[in-house]
């Protein structure tokens, strides 16, 4: 970890997300136990998809992941199981289920329409 415990340049001269992105890339090992606290914060879309990639890939060889996300993208992992906690309690969730995926979803198919509603005073 010395890399991560002082920066060398490569990671230094980059974005936050880009320097993320780079350490997950060099550390995420097999049969590994990884948390990440919402990773998508300093990622675009694209980058995102990139971690999606990484992450699978990692827990195609044994690995497990623990990811607190709002991320439709990171939420869309193949084989996750999503969990949500609410007052209710906890629950698990088909990823079409999901409010970050309804959300998205209305957004896309619906802009203008709800950016009327929403900004209209």
């Amino acid at each position: 970890y010395a890399d991560w415990e002082h920066p060398s340049e490569k990671y230094h001269e980059k974005s936050h997300g880009e320097s993320f992105l780079a350490l997950a890339q060099n550390y995420l090992k097999p049969n590994g136990v990884y948390f990440f606290d919402e990773p998508e914060a300093a990622l675009s879309p694209q980058r995102q998809l990139t971690l999606l990639m990484e992450i699978h890939a990692c827990a195609r060889q044994g690995s497990q992941f623990i990811i607190v996300t709002h991320s439709p993208i990171l939420l869309g992992i193949p084989e996750a199981q999503i969990i949500a906690f609410d007052e209710e309690g906890i629950h698990e969730y088909k990823y079409e289920e999901t409010e970050s995926y309804m959300v998205t979803e209305m957004f896309i198919n619906n802009r203008e329409q709800l950016l009327r509603r929403l900004l209209s005073e």
